[in-house]
């Protein structure tokens, strides 16, 4: 967090400094005072002093005590005016707080069923309208960053202007500056009516002819009215103000069309009231009339990623990081536009360029989690995780993905405590019990695993993973009915959820019920016909009903999957064995030792099948050598009767 505030100090340093440079143009561009009054000149050059060191405060006490001489003094109420209003702008940007981290789904379950893909596009769904909350509240900050440094500028420029005006002109519009900053002062206070009347006042005094200098103050005007509706859009008061901004923006572009502000203070009223193309137009003029400011593209690359266009929102957001190198919430809407593009790498990139200017950003750390985890590196995506922790510790969605994360890399520990702290936060949550069930059943504890999987089953009932764990966990405690109704419901849940099927298949087998096994595998093979786990049960089911033929057939195709298992091989040989053909029996024994040297009963059936061959010399061989080198065999008795009798 050190590291954070040392950031937002030096963004204040460089907004003070901007304001500075505005106020020394206010006091050193105006006319020299006329006559021999010391004090005043003196109060006015001390304030300055304060006002250079930071010192607003003084500054205004010294002002005060001129106002209280003389209330009517313009000089001295314009620039306590303009010294309150930057006061509160830099106080605005040292306030400036992280985003809100935005709670999450954690990835769906490795089961690919419908149901699960179902739950998954409903988190999906859920994400995207709290992380599009999460950016307008990151870009309103940003906003309030670029202003202070953008109005400063601004009157820099309208200053400059000022100052080859006449003595006469300038007091007018000093006078109209006055009235347009204490109306924003008064909004700053949620003083509508005395904002509206100062605003009105100062449209009443506008000098004839000087449209620019009037379009700058209706767009100044504009923009205080927009804060208004930004607080509050859905009460009267703030439709009633959005009125009032979009009608002296159009004032201000009619006024004067090069100025850029009020066309992005109507493209900002268009993109709140989700008027999206009306944004786009408004804010492109916005960036075609002013360019280098790099709130504006930003804003435009937000509109078109709101209107789905990721191709403009893409330009966009590269021009504002082109323009803002250090601008950290550009960076991670350019992540979330390369991930929409299908650009995971380029994402990626962004991302850490976001966490590179602002290491203490939670979200960004977490999408980089995110896709990491996407591209199998649980470990980094474990890192990423406990990076936003670290800067957001009630982040339930990082705490979550942390455990999926730590799961999916093995460490089963690490995934048991983080589900627990998320399960204290929200301990009904449906996929949190879930995934500390897995968790448990892979450490072995099918008394707790169940808890938990009761937990998920009961928040979500119509959810087949859900379900299917359940089986998991109740076969875990060898509970058979309870697994074999698990099994059963998420089987009803979704037929095409095959995960189900085959551990239903394996039970059923495992219990001697061979032939409603068959029944369950061979309804999951004709859905997939390449599992191996399928083809596997089926080959031994098969075997268990003496269908050789059948349990040779998926036996082989088990092994397209798995040509290097050994245990599906010596079946396979016994199931040739069994069928009478002993010569591919005996190639399957031979195969096996190929691929497991130390498999003793592939060695002593290799035996058996050459002495049923009718080759003894070949079964004495291969005996012997299982006897030479496993003296402990437990079949050497076995063996050993064998060969007495060759």
């Amino acid at each position: 967090m050190k590291k954070n505030k040392k950031i937002i100090i030096g963004i204040s340093a460089a907004a003070v400094a901007l304001i500075l440079l505005a106020v020394s143009y206010f006091v050193f561009m105006r006319k020299p005072a006329e006559g021999p009054n010391m004090i005043r000149e003196n109060s006015f050059s001390l304030a300055r002093e304060y006002i250079a060191q930071g010192e607003y405060q003084r500054a205004l006490d010294i002002l005060d005590r001129l106002l209280i001489e003389n209330s009517e003094d313009p000089e001295a109420r314009e620039l306590r005016d303009e010294i309150l209003r930057f006061q509160r702008l830099a106080a605005e940007n040292d306030a400036l707080q992280n985003p809100i981290p935005i709670p999450s789904s954690i990835p769906s379950p490795e089961e690919t069923s419908a149901q699960a893909k179902l739950e998954e596009e409903r988190r999906a769904a859920e994400l995207a309208r709290m992380e599009e909350r999460s950016a307008a509240q990151a870009a309103a900050e940003a906003e309030r960053q670029a202003e202070i440094a953008a109005e400063a500028e601004r009157r820099k420029v309208q200053e400059e202007e000022m100052a080859r005006k006449s003595a006469a002109l300038q007091t007018q519009m000093r006078e109209v500056q006055s009235l347009v900053a204490r109306g924003r002062e008064a909004i700053s206070r949620n003083d509508l009516n005395a904002a509206r009347e100062a605003f009105n006042e100062a449209l009443g005094k506008m000098p004839d002819g000087e449209n620019r200098f009037e379009a700058q103050e209706l767009a100044e005007i504009a923009e205080a009215y927009y804060e208004v509706f930004s607080k509050q859009p859905d009460t009267p008061e703030g439709r009633e103000a959005a009125q009032e901004a979009a009608a002296h923006a159009r004032s201000a572009v009619q006024k004067d069309p090069t100025q850029a502000l009020p066309h992005y203070t109507l493209g900002k009223l268009n993109r709140d009231l989700r008027q999206t193309d009306a944004a786009i137009a408004e804010l492109k003029e916005a960036v075609r009339l002013d360019p280098n400011n790099y709130i504006y593209s930003f804003d435009l690359g937000r509109a078109y990623f709101t209107n789905r266009d990721y191709a403009g929102a893409r330009q966009y957001f590269e021009n504002a990081t082109t323009l803002n190198r250090n601008f950290e919430s550009a960076w991670y809407n350019l992540g979330g536009t390369f991930r929409a593009l299908g650009r995971p790498n380029d994402a990626l990139t962004a991302y850490r360029r976001a966490v590179g200017v602002k290491p203490d950003y939670p979200t960004a750390h977490r999408e980089i989690g995110r896709i990491l985890a996407a591209q199998g590196d649980p470990r980094g995506a474990a890192d990423a995780f406990t990076k936003a922790l670290q800067y957001a510790p009630n982040d339930l969605a990082s705490v979550r993905e942390l455990g999926v994360a730590q799961m999916a890399s093995g460490d089963f520990v690490s995934a048991e405590a983080s589900f627990a702290k998320a399960l204290k936060s929200s301990p009904k949550d449906d996929q949190t019990n879930y995934n500390m069930a897995v968790v448990k059943i892979n450490q072995d504890k099918g008394a707790e695993a169940l808890d938990y999987a009761k937990q998920a089953v009961d928040a979500a009932p119509s959810n087949a993973v859900y379900a299917y764990t359940l089986g998991l966990a109740y076969e875990a405690t060898d509970d058979f009915e309870g697994a074999v109704a698990a099994y059963g419901r998420a089987v009803s849940l979704d037929g095409t959820y095959i995960r189900p099927r085959i551990n239903l298949g394996s039970l059923y087998l495992a219990n001697g019920f061979s032939e409603q096994a068959v029944n369950l595998l061979s309804a999951a093979y004709n859905q997939e016909p390449r599992s191996f786990e399928v083809n596997n049960n089926l080959g031994s089911a098969y075997a268990r009903l003496e269908q050789w033929p059948q349990s040779v057939e998926h036996y082989e195709k088990a092994l397209q999957s798995e040509p290097k298992n050994s245990t599906v091989r010596i079946n396979l040989a016994r199931a040739l064995a069994g069928s009478g053909d002993l010569q591919k029996a005996r190639d399957a024994y031979l195969e096996c030792l190929k691929i497991d040297a130390a498999n003793w009963d592939a060695q002593l059936e290799l035996g058996k099948t050459y002495v049923s061959l009718g080759d003894p010399d070949s079964a004495k061989r291969s005996l012997r050598e299982l006897i030479s080198r496993n003296p402990n065999y437990s079949g050497k008795a076995e063996a050993e009767r064998i060969l007495s009798g060759l």
